[in-house]
């Protein structure tokens, strides 16, 4: 637990809501994504802990920020519904504007399956795609039906390129997509994340879904303790197999602070009609990694990505120690009060070969010749990516001395 906390500014009492809107539950939905399947009831709304988890600054919608330091720009801090800027080592929560709001996570709960995937799956495992897996709506990386992948392949394809038809299929690989979404919830009441409820493993929008800025930064912080979730968002391109027939071909990562910011880490990117713009951003300086999750955000005044990199910044100018609250990585509740619903009807450990803790990615001997594998794939990806830029630069050059010649 983090010391004494120092004291903190919160926006000017004139300019607060009369209350937090989105305390118990995300704004209404915009379509009709969420109503229940015929005959199922709607999901009543999380449960809100009587205390808020990370400390008490961590309560209300109102900016965060440590006393004597100057907030954010207005434009970033404002732009977008709920935010956290947290240090991935020490858990220290920098500044945070409504962090436990109930947002919806898009594809950003691809954090939360992966981790419950790399605690219920051995990634040099295979599976095959199916047409149902093909079909998954939104965002798909190309999943072949009767294709056979490695788990590690389908894994780190779906965080590179938030492949929902590669959630899917894990989810599947998991015991099935209901067996899989208890599981992630399980996971996520364990840790704390007590905001987060995922009705899709892809982050679809769904009946009850729910979590907040908060949560996803407390999931992605455990996340980035595993090497091969640490590898996979940090891989700039990866190779696929093909339809039969068919070369492989190329995946690159979509996420703008890995392949943009001076020091980046990675992150996850998302995107529905109801959850608006998503995004988490991570990078490394000086020694420190922070991480900024942003939740119902839009794409101006510059794109959302832009404003997760103006708050690194802001993070980055901060001295250590800096804190308004902190990540916690346990339930703060007992035991058996942790999401019994969440728990309900899981298969015991081992049932169905799945729920077994040690066979995991590093519980197997393959695991680091995979790891290998990787390393060499984002270094043939970086090669590859300055031979491109040295084509497109050349193209330049000789489109403009043939504009030269014939004006």
């Amino acid at each position: 637990m983090l010391a004494a906390l120092p004291l903190l500014t919160t926006a000017p009492a004139a300019a607060q809501a009369p209350a937090c809107p989105h305390v118990e539950a995300p704004p209404p939905p915009v379509d009709t994504s969420e109503v229940p399947a015929p005959g199922q009831p709607a999901p009543a709304p999380v449960p809100v802990p009587d205390t808020p988890v990370g400390g008490d600054a961590m309560a209300g919608c109102e900016l965060r920020t440590a006393q004597d330091r100057p907030g954010p720009p207005p434009d970033v801090a404002n732009a977008a519904a709920g935010w956290v800027l947290a240090d991935l080592d020490t858990g220290e929560v920098l500044a945070a504007k409504d962090p436990h709001g109930r947002q919806r996570p898009a594809s950003t709960i691809k954090v939360l399956t992966a981790l419950t995937a790399l605690r219920e799956l051995k990634l040099d495992d295979t599976l095959v795609a199916t047409q149902e897996d093909a079909n998954q709506e939104g965002t798909r990386i190309g999943l072949q039906p009767g294709l056979t992948y490695s788990v590690g392949q389908v894994f780190q394809a779906m965080l590179m390129g938030s492949g929902n038809d590669a959630a899917h299929a894990l989810a599947v690989k998991m015991g099935g997509v209901d067996v899989a979404l208890r599981k992630m919830n399980a996971v996520a009441a364990e840790i704390g994340a007590l905001d987060t409820r995922a009705a899709t493993p892809s982050g679809l929008d769904g009946a009850g879904m729910s979590t907040s800025a908060y949560d996803l930064a407390t999931i992605f912080r455990l996340a980035m303790r595993e090497p091969a979730f640490a590898q996979a968002i940090a891989t700039p391109m990866m190779v696929l197999p093909g339809a039969p027939g068919q070369p492989p071909y190329e995946l690159w990562s979509d996420n703008q602070v890995l392949r943009n910011y001076p020091g980046g880490l990675g992150g996850k990117t998302g995107f529905t009609d109801d959850a608006r713009h998503t995004f988490i951003g991570s990078a490394q300086r000086d020694g420190r990694r922070l991480v900024a999750v942003l939740v119902r955000g839009e794409n101006h005044p510059v794109r959302l990505s832009h404003q997760a990199m103006a708050l690194l910044d802001y993070g980055f100018s901060l001295p250590k120690g800096t804190a308004v609250g902190e990540l916690v990585t346990t339930s703060p509740r007992a035991p058996e009060a942790v999401a019994p619903a969440a728990r309900a009807d899981l298969p015991p450990p081992g049932a169905d070969g799945v729920g077994v803790r040690d066979s995991s990615f590093f519980g197997t001997i393959t695991g680091p010749l995979l790891l290998l594998a990787a390393a060499l794939v984002a270094v043939a990806a970086a090669v590859l990516l300055r031979r491109r830029r040295a084509q497109l630069a050349q193209a330049r050059r000789q489109a403009a001395a043939e504009s030269a010649e014939h004006p």
